[in-house]
């Protein structure tokens, strides 16, 4: 029998994962966990790299996303979810691919350049916060992954991953890591409600999995459209008109989303119709998930269980991995 490829794939525990993962990473992670040997990593120490001085935030979220992670159709007896903390060798591989990396590198990398502005860091830069992207090589690498799950704004991260495992492996001639190829799930970023580029926890314009019926409509008829447009009967515009974005993103009925399309630029449809119309096709596609969101409030204990178990499987495998490295540099003794 082939031997499946592997995947690796996850996200910080800073907060409820919302439509944003959910389109960007999460249903490609449900439609491959069959075909691939799937690798998640809930990344607590990341976290703390800009929630520090308060570990009981990362620490509630470690479960809110694991019943996320339940709720998006994620089968923990078919991936194997862990939990960073609890597999030392990724911070040993960590410090093994730094000499490999370069300040500067990591300074015009545009992900961690977007977050630092957004996070107010750009005069003082924690240095975990800053080595972030090294450290998120070391999870990539601590399974040898061959595929990573990702939005579109995180692929300079795997880039620097290609890219720093070979030069490791050129340097000591060996080939034992592997260079990942990105998957993305959408081309674009899911934008906030707020028509900010980006859907993101602290920006408070996310649509969360855990939303009820009614957080969702309230939600939804906020949405950003054409702040010119003053009467129904105005002309509207499409571009940068976030419940037509959304429709092309959850309506599977797209010559009805033409057609809402068409009348909306001549004046002929109502925002609020618009908006209705939105809210029936995105709460068709979220009542499942919402009803093993609520599910997975009852197995916390259960799924954090599983995680641990996963944990102890990738140690395993990270070990085989750190100790190759170690002998490829001469530094393996016994």
């Amino acid at each position: 029998m082939e031997k499946k490829k592997r995947i690796l794939t996850g996200d910080r525990p800073t907060g409820k994962l919302h439509i944003g993962h959910l389109l960007g990473t999460l249903q490609n992670r449900a439609k491959l966990q069959d075909e691939y040997e799937e690798f998640i990593i809930v990344a607590n120490v990341q976290a703390l790299a800009d929630n520090f001085d308060n570990p009981g935030k990362v620490r509630e979220n470690i479960e809110e996303v694991l019943c996320d992670y339940y709720a998006s159709g994620l089968d923990f007896g078919k991936a194997t979810v862990f939990l960073q903390s609890e597999v030392p060798e990724i911070h040993e591989i960590f410090i093994y691919l730094s000499n490999f990396a370069t300040v500067q590198q990591i300074q015009h990398n545009p992900t961690i350049k977007t977050e630092m502005a957004q996070k107010g860091m750009e005069g003082s830069t924690p240095l975990g916060f800053f080595l972030y992207p090294i450290h998120q090589t070391a999870d990539i690498l601590c399974v040898n992954a061959d595929l990573v799950p990702v939005g579109v704004d995180q692929a300079p991260m795997v880039e620097d991953t290609r890219e720093l495992t070979r030069k490791f492996n050129k340097t000591y001639g060996v080939n034992i890591l592997n260079e990942p190829q990105a998957l993305f799930g959408v081309e674009v970023n899911v934008p906030g409600i707020d028509g900010g580029e980006k859907m993101g926890k602290s920006l408070n314009n996310a649509i969360y999995l855990s939303d009820t019926e009614e957080e969702l409509r309230k939600k939804i008829f906020k949405v950003y459209t054409d702040p010119n447009r003053i009467h129904a009967t105005d002309p509207g515009k499409i571009e940068g008109n976030i419940a037509f974005v959304y429709h092309d993103l959850f309506n599977d009925n797209k010559e009805e989303v033409e057609e809402m399309k068409d009348r909306y630029r001549e004046g002929k449809i109502k925002d609020v119709e618009v908006k209705e119309k939105l809210f029936e096709v995105m709460n068709e596609r979220l009542t499942p998930i919402r009803e093993r969101r609520l599910e997975a409030e009852g197995m916390k204990g259960e799924l954090l269980a599983k995680a641990l178990e996963g944990s102890n499987k990738v140690s395993g495998i990270a070990r085989g991995i750190a100790d190759q490295m170690k002998e490829a540099m001469l530094l393996k003794f016994k």
